[in-house]
């Protein structure tokens, strides 16, 4: 058995939380804003039930890593959890807190699994602060990309 690694962000966005859910609810644009997921691919199923399925590509310093994941629970404009159904062991949310009519927090929460050995190489002051400050980085970059389809939309 391998150790679960968590790794949690935040960012405040100015749009009103109808916004960030649409575009964050299109997972397969997800490349534009996290670097190191190179696609996002939904997998076609006959029901319009959950679990919705979709197979993703990371790719990264070298590694690359393919897994499909399944959707647990989707509360539009406020939840979305998911984990992985084979290949890379991961499980995740995305809460969306508003703040204001036109102001939202988005808390994005991505845990793994890896063997032991190799676990404490992500301790946060080796190379896991290097995978929250990515995880960071992208959330900022989401921010930025939503602030400026709203700005868009609203002129």
């Amino acid at each position: 058995m391998g150790r679960w690694l968590e790794h949690t962000v935040t960012c405040d966005i100015k749009a009103p939380v109808s916004k960030v859910w649409e575009i964050w609810n299109d997972l397969e644009a997800m490349p534009l804003w996290m670097s190191w997921i190179e696609s996002v691919k939904t997998i076609e199923e006959p029901t319009k039930t959950l679990p919705d399925l979709t197979e993703w590509t990371l790719a990264a310093n070298g590694f690359r890593f393919k897994w499909k994941a399944k959707i647990n629970e989707r509360i539009e404009a406020q939840k979305l959890q998911w984990e992985s159904v084979g290949g890379l062991p991961t499980k995740g949310s995305v809460r969306f807190y508003v703040e204001e009519p036109s102001r939202t927090l988005v808390k994005l929460s991505v845990t793994y699994q890896l063997p032991r050995a190799i676990a404490p190489l992500m301790e946060p002051n080796i190379l896991g602060g290097m995978v929250t400050n990515e995880l960071q980085d992208n959330l900022d970059r989401f921010k930025g990309l939503v602030e400026s389809r709203h700005k868009q939309t609203s002129t």
